[in-house]
């Protein structure tokens, strides 16, 4: 269960271990996530991100996507999601996609994006870098291909979207148009609002563990659990990290898992979980707002996540260490 904080205790002691807590979690995080956010920064201004988007654009073709497709993915595999959505903006003047082909493209984000930073974040939970990464790059090639050839044999979601309009929405503002200066305030800014939402989430997981929704939670995940795999225990740090992001899910399992002494074969499960579906709020609802599918970036992804989980809990020996990549980290 998740660990309480000292609530009984005057409120300035429950503070005062709520912030402890809170920065322990977030300077763990950061010791991984700033110098990859640097290195993918130094990537941009060199181009290097930009010149694989266009070495892999006529791939696409393969999957049934148009060239330009491959540049938004790669910045997003790369950047994130906000960085795709930018590269589209850059790109939506003659784009020309089905709605089918779009919420494959979106799928293929959802499952593979920020790479460097989230599998940093992975490794640093106890899973492999490379394992995951190549499981969310596989996944999201696999699915969106079918989804885009789906789409194109049965003529569901044929109906053309129109990207121009984007150009002149608020989303058009570019962090990285604005230089140095611009990033470093983008990045100050976005550490601090992960620390916040670190400590909020601290406050609302204990709330739930006192007034026993966690347990509730937990049971009616079980079935679910039952069918991937995944152990119960590792139900409400997974459940944070499924709905609002991998980032926090997986900062939790950091501590979750250290305190608890998950076995390696119930970590990678859930990591591996994380890394296919995370975020479910917030990433899905962004881009079923520009013209996504909400089966196919949603339920479609969800289902495959279990669908992958379940049978990579199968292969797994519950003993086997080297299958999951799973070696202690450093504190």
């Amino acid at each position: 269960m998740l660990r309480r904080l000292p609530l009984r205790k005057p409120p300035v002691s429950y503070l005062a271990s709520l912030f402890a807590r809170s920065r322990r979690l977030f300077f763990a995080l950061v010791k991984v996530m700033l110098p990859v956010m640097i290195a993918v920064r130094v990537g941009e201004e060199f181009g290097w991100i930009g010149a694989l988007g266009h070495a892999i654009a006529p791939a696409m073709s393969w999957i049934g996507l148009p060239a330009a497709a491959g540049m938004i993915w790669i910045t997003g595999v790369f950047v994130g999601v906000y960085g795709a959505i930018a590269a589209l903006i850059g790109l939506a003047h003659g784009l020309e996609m089905t709605a089918g082909q779009f919420s494959a493209l979106c799928s293929m984000i959802l499952f593979a994006h920020a790479l460097p930073v989230e599998q940093a974040i992975v490794r640093r939970a106890g899973g492999s870098f490379w394992a995951t990464a190549a499981l969310r790059l596989g996944v999201a090639l696999v699915y969106g291909g079918a989804v885009a050839w789906g789409s194109r044999l049965t003529g569901v979601l044929a109906e053309p979207i129109a990207f121009d309009w984007l150009q002149g929405s608020a989303l058009a503002g570019d962090p990285s148009s604005a230089g140095l200066l611009g990033w470093v305030q983008g990045t100050a800014f976005s550490l601090a609002i992960t620390f916040a939402i670190i400590a909020a989430l601290l406050v609302v997981l204990d709330l739930l563990e006192r007034t026993g929704l966690t347990r509730r939670i937990t049971g009616a995940l079980a079935p679910l659990l039952r069918v991937s795999g995944l152990d119960a225990s590792a139900a409400p740090v997974t459940t944070v990290g499924v709905l609002l992001g991998l980032t926090y899910g997986g900062a939790l399992i950091i501590e979750e898992a250290e305190r608890q002494s998950f076995p390696a074969r119930t970590r990678f499960l859930a990591l591996a979980w994380l890394s296919l579906s995370h975020a479910l709020i917030e990433d899905t609802a962004l881009l079923v707002a520009l013209g996504a599918d909400v089966w196919v970036v949603l339920v479609g992804r969800v289902a495959i996540t279990l669908v992958v989980v379940a049978l990579l809990a199968r292969m797994l020996d519950p003993g086997d260490r080297a299958a999951t990549g799973w070696h202690p980290q450093p504190r």
